[in-house]
């Protein structure tokens, strides 16, 4: 992986953890940092009293003041900035095939409303080609901290996307994983459809799945840190429950879901979640 670092940021408060998050990605990575800012998607209502020079400036001054909390913080990584005249969630999509990140502000537990029905972040979740970092206005921290969660929903290549950002993640911040399998003992989650009369497989079963799926990705990482967890339950609150002292989850979504770009699992560990959360499209 060696795209850029790219931050998304409409110049209201909720946008400077993210710089923050995605400066500190940058640094640990070696990665070139870029931030942008569409003048177009600004967060207020159309107004005739705005003209498009006012926005513009509003632009430049929000791309101006994250530059320099970058380099206050960051000084040796490389940084760009970039203000466009075209939809937010269209930009960020399509720049999203060759970076290696996005990172993206969101408004809080308090305004679902606003961050995941209908909003920018919504749409560019949905399309992105690369994993996304959500990072509330409210979060203190600018890494992943002791421990990242990774949801284990599918076996096999189907998974591997979302296991090879985890792992890297945990690598290049050196801190430890916990891999997360949920379980029901009728339809085990990820493991394939059965014929009717078959037997679904046992908690044991599923334990050895989760070793072998992670297998070789404790081979290319040998000094990450796994924790192996199988709980039985629904996907939500086992991750849920699993993630609250962490730093970081990470999930997987299918692309291009239709009529909704995320499915419900995704939209409501979006919303629950305590730490910011990577959503990484499964091939």
């Amino acid at each position: 992986m060696g795209g850029s670092v790219l931050v998304g940021l409409d110049g209201t408060g909720n946008s400077v953890p993210a710089v923050r998050w995605g400066a500190e990605e940058a640094a640990v990575r070696n990665l070139p940092l870029h931030l942008l800012h569409s003048w177009v998607s600004q967060p207020w209502p159309p107004s005739p009293t705005r003209a498009d020079a006012e926005k513009r400036r509003y632009g430049a001054e929000a791309l101006s003041r994250a530059e320099t909390l970058v380099r206050q913080t960051h000084p040796g990584i490389a940084v760009t900035a970039e203000q466009v005249s075209e939809d937010a969630a269209d930009a960020l999509a399509e720049r999203s095939e060759a970076a290696t990140l996005l990172v993206l502000g969101s408004r809080g537990h308090d305004t679902i409303s606003g961050f995941l029905l209908g909003s920018v972040s919504l749409r560019v979740l949905g399309r992105a080609q690369c994993p996304v970092v959500t990072v509330r206005e409210e979060e203190p921290s600018t890494g992943p901290g002791p421990e990242i969660v990774v949801g284990v929903q599918e076996l096999g290549a189907e998974g591997d996307a979302v296991l090879d950002y985890a792992f890297t993640t945990a690598a290049a911040h050196h801190t430890a994983l916990r891999a997360v399998r949920a379980r029901t003992p009728d339809t085990p989650l990820g493991a394939p459809a059965t014929s009717p009369g078959a037997t679904a497989p046992t908690a044991s079963g599923d334990k050895e799945l989760l070793s072998m799926s992670l297998a070789l990705w404790r081979e290319k990482f040998p000094d990450v840190r796994v924790i192996e967890e199988v709980t039985d339950g629904r996907a939500v609150p086992v991750l849920l429950g699993a993630c609250s002292q962490a730093g970081l989850l990470v999930i997987g979504r299918r692309p291009q879901r239709a009529p909704m770009p995320l499915g419900p699992a995704v939209l409501a560990l979006l919303h629950h979640s305590h730490c910011p959360v990577a959503i990484v499209p499964r091939l």
